[in-house]
């Protein structure tokens, strides 16, 4: 029989069937592959023109709108189609969230913002997170701060590593150039 060697902490090499190592890689992988197919069923992604963004529509409860160039990774529970967190590095992104579905973290560098039913932006940059929300309520605090802020229809809030979080009112041109970025 063919065995192949593996370190172990306490006793130096152990031998381990070859035959044994390829069945827990192959259930591995079937694993890994069966949960994002689970995860993923009720979420379609496509693109969106004028201008160029991603959507990805999970059931209706979720929808979600990347603009080109953003860097997002989503983090998926294992239970629902709906994701848990975006985590967002740069670029902007559109969410729409439907009441009474389960809460998904928008998470930045600067910044996590969590809702239950709304419409709201969240753009990253390079030294500051802006949250701005069209409809809903959302809550905004600092990755390892404890304050908060909550943001109502027409407010925003600028989030960076030096300043407390301030809910302003955004002027019209602001909104409208943010909305404008995604075909709005």
């Amino acid at each position: 029989m063919c065995t192949q060697s593996i370190p172990t902490a306490s006793c130096g090499k152990m031998p381990v069937p070859a035959v044994v190592l390829n069945a827990a890689l192959a259930f591995l992988l079937l694993l890994i592959t069966c949960q994002s197919a689970v995860s993923q069923q009720d979420c379609v992604t496509s693109g969106l023109s004028n201008p160029n963004r991603k959507l990805i529509d999970c059931s209706d409860t979720l929808v979600l709108e990347l603009e080109s160039g953003a860097d997002a990774k989503i983090i998926e529970r294992q239970d629902s189609a709906r994701p848990k967190a975006i985590i967002l590095e740069n670029g902007a992104i559109f969410i729409e969230v439907q009441p009474g579905s389960r809460p998904t973290q928008i998470r930045t560098p600067h910044a996590i913002a969590a809702v239950r039913g709304t419409t709201y932006v969240v753009d990253a940059g390079a030294t500051r997170t802006s949250v701005f929300v069209v409809k809903g309520a959302v809550t905004v605090t600092k990755p390892n701060n404890a304050s908060s802020v909550t943001l109502g229809p027409g407010d925003g809030v600028d989030v960076d590593p030096m300043s407390q979080l301030t809910v302003n009112r955004w002027s019209a041109d602001r909104v409208s150039k943010l909305l404008a970025r995604f075909g709005r």
